[in-house]
């Protein structure tokens, strides 16, 4: 029988000293992560060298920065980032985000971070 799982019962990190996530589903070929990003939160502009990534809002509004084009996601929208594509989360909205990004394969160990 499979476990249930959700942000209570989930392993926790924090990033970018404001933001939560949760790891869902924590698997060699996958990975589900739910994530918090509070208003003016932000990632690093970085890329993977072998994940490729979808991020969906479950609330809130982020922009999603792909290869220096920002766009902007609201409830219930996703996008999918190919491998090797340079992406940065931000919430510029007045109310925190929450999303999923689901990796495959797992993108932890596999960020490379863009300089300027």
């Amino acid at each position: 029988m499979t476990d249930r799982v959700c942000r209570d019962n989930a392993e926790h990190y924090t990033w970018g000293e404001v933001c939560d996530g949760w790891h869902l589903l924590k698997s060699p070929g996958l990975s589900v992560i739910q994530e918090r990003v509070p208003p003016g939160g932000a990632e690093v502009r970085h890329y993977h060298e072998r994940a490729q990534q979808f991020f969906f809002v479950l609330s809130g509004q982020a922009t999603l920065e792909i290869d220096g084009k920002p766009l902007r996601l609201t409830t219930q929208q996703g996008v999918a980032v190919p491998a090797n594509v340079s992406h940065r989360l931000s919430n510029e909205s007045d109310h925190e985000v929450v999303f999923l990004v689901v990796s495959a394969p797992p993108s932890h160990g596999d960020r490379v971070v863009v300089r300027g």
